[in-house]
């Protein structure tokens, strides 16, 4: 969203956040006038206003930093790039808990779903995927719903492209970010495999799962998302953690046969 003041700012966070300029006012503990003088510009925040009407709207570290640089101050929140020096342990923590998921698939994506970590186990399910894809930066919504990712290997794509739409729409709604649109409506954009319908119902009564045709037989997948809990620095903030869990116990018998030479590997009729 493009503003050209500070006011303009916590107007648009209040109605995305539905609330009513009384309802926002005493949360802050404030007056619904001065708050409506903040929003016209007939009276300019302070640092510490700021501060506290960004915690009562829920934004997001990196958008309370731009707030902050409309209103002509410092950002608050530092922001690094995962492999500098003050997020080396967060970095190593990552990597551990992912390797830690073998044999099954887990990785660690940015604000804008790009990968930062992915383990042994994930890499094994993306082959036939087109090279350009792969290409720093991996961008794994592209991946997945992109007609030379995995797509044509999802046997409930409609079901699965629904899901993941669905929470890209609802990141966007949260962060108001102008990239995550414009992902949206590429995804939206790609063909889909003959009968898949635009947007395909979520009817699954506990979760979505993929399900992933492999050379081992049919993988299904249910996924779980991980976070820091308090960070105060902006790509820590925005990190998420995409873990894969086998749907029942062939899943867990494919991956493990993925993860093994193929001399090893196991039939799965046997037992």
């Amino acid at each position: 969203m493009t503003h050209t003041t500070v006011g303009e700012l916590i107007r648009d966070w209040r109605l995305r956040r539905r609330y009513s300029q009384l309802a926002l006012a005493c949360l802050a503990n404030i007056s619904a006038r001065h708050l409506s003088f903040m929003e016209t510009g007939r009276a300019k925040p302070s640092r510490q206003m700021l501060l506290l009407l960004s915690e009562y709207l829920e934004i997001p570290l990196r958008q309370r930093n731009e707030m902050l640089l409309c209103a002509g101050y410092a950002p608050h929140y530092a922001e690094h790039a995962m492999d500098d020096a003050p997020l080396q342990q967060a970095h190593s923590a990552i990597k551990t808990l992912l390797s830690a998921h073998e044999p099954f698939p887990a990785m660690a994506v940015d604000g804008h779903w790009n990968l930062v970590h992915a383990n042994h186990s994930l890499s094994l399910l993306l082959g036939g995927v087109a090279p350009e894809l792969l290409e720093p930066p991996v961008n794994v919504l592209r991946l997945g719903l992109h007609p030379l990712g995995l797509a044509s290997r999802i046997l409930n794509f409609g079901q699965w492209r629904a899901h993941l739409l669905q929470r890209l729409r609802r990141q966007y709604e949260q962060t108001a970010d102008p990239w995550l649109l414009a992902l949206y409506d590429e995804l939206v954009a790609y063909p889909t495999p003959d009968g898949v319908s635009d947007l395909s119902p979520v009817d699954h009564v506990i979760a979505v799962p993929l399900q992933l045709e492999t050379s081992q037989g049919v993988l299904s997948l249910l996924s779980a998302s991980m976070t820091f809990g308090t960070p105060l620095e902006v790509a820590l903030s925005e990190l998420v953690m995409e873990i894969f869990l086998p749907a029942n116990p062939d899943s867990v018998v494919i991956l493990r046969n993925l993860a093994l030479p193929a001399e090893e590997v196991v039939d799965l009729n046997v037992g």
